[in-house]
């Protein structure tokens, strides 16, 4: 049996969001311009269906009214990314973690590159928060959406607004 694959697009404070499920379950969300995203072709037909949950938590979220998404979501990638994506999860709103501290976590010592590899491929931008992951020195390193999705996304969180988050 092939999986039915749908995508649709919406509005954000941080540019459009490309939403993908994988039979009617979260697989993707997508920024304009995102290192790794998948071509276009490989999202599906456009149907909103699969999504009202989704936004809604999202629209939550970006209002400030959100801290934890509970949508249900479907991470494609190898055990080790799937680790990593898992931990990102775990990383509470307004707070950072360094790639390093994921390593440990993860019982790998010394594999921060492979996290901040598998943190770059995270397929489920802002819902599985990989903008929360720093570099060892609190310096904002590598983010798929861009540094300044990132500079403003936790700026965000953190509730200090700087003159980044305002455009």
């Amino acid at each position: 049996m092939s999986s039915v694959t749908q995508h649709t697009v919406v509005d954000s404070p941080y540019g459009p969001l490309t939403l993908v499920a994988t039979d009617g379950v979260l697989s993707g969300l997508y920024m304009v311009g995102q290192r790794h995203r998948p071509v276009e072709e490989s999202f599906g037909v456009p149907d909103p269906e699969p999504f009202p949950e989704v936004i809604e938590q999202l629209d939550a979220y970006f209002a400030g009214e959100l801290r934890e998404f509970t949508v249900p979501v479907r991470l494609h990638g190898t055990p080790f990314q799937r680790g990593v994506w898992e931990q990102l999860q775990r990383i509470p709103y307004g707070e950072t973690r360094s790639y390093g501290q994921l390593a440990d976590v993860l019982g790998k010592p010394g594999a921060s590159r492979a996290v901040g590899l598998a943190n770059g491929k995270n397929p489920v931008g802002i819902i599985v928060p990989c903008h929360r992951v720093i570099g060892s020195t609190g310096s904002l390193t590598g983010y798929g959406g861009g540094l300044d999705r990132k500079q403003r996304l936790l700026a965000f969180e953190s509730g200090v607004p700087t003159a980044a988050a305002l455009f």
